[in-house]
């Protein structure tokens, strides 16, 4: 990247180091850019092309981390951080346990009461 000299302006020198990662379910994405240090995340995702690269991201909809811990897009980042941006889910994991949960009681493996597993000592008169 060449550097551009002045005031208020970054050299090759002062740039940090970080990563863009996307992932599909079969393919993963990870872009490693230098970057002024006062870049923000919107910037850094903006700057790395990975928004030409997949255009169904929509920073507005998707959520963003550094490092799985959730951050705004206006969060500047540190040396060697990835910036993270995550897909909607497809299921909501509640709903999903909760349907087995019923699925397990109508089979017979879990307690009908509890929920639990069946306590074979526990009897019915």
């Amino acid at each position: 990247m060449p550097s551009v000299n002045g005031p208020g302006r970054c050299t090759a020198v002062n740039l940090i180091q970080v990563e863009v990662v996307y992932a599909l379910p079969a393919k993963q994405t990870v872009l490693a850019l230098r970057v002024a240090p006062e870049a923000c995340v919107r910037e850094i995702i903006e700057q790395s092309g990975i928004l030409r690269q997949f255009p169904e991201i929509d920073l507005a909809q998707n959520a963003v981390g550094i490092f799985s811990r959730p951050v705004r897009l206006d969060q500047t980042v540190h040396d060697g951080d990835r910036i993270e941006i995550y897909r909607p889910l497809l299921a909501d994991p509640k709903e999903i346990r909760r349907r087995r949960a019923e699925q397990a009681k109508e089979e017979g493996r879990a307690d009908k009461v509890t929920g639990g597993r069946p306590d074979p000592k526990r009897t019915r008169k």
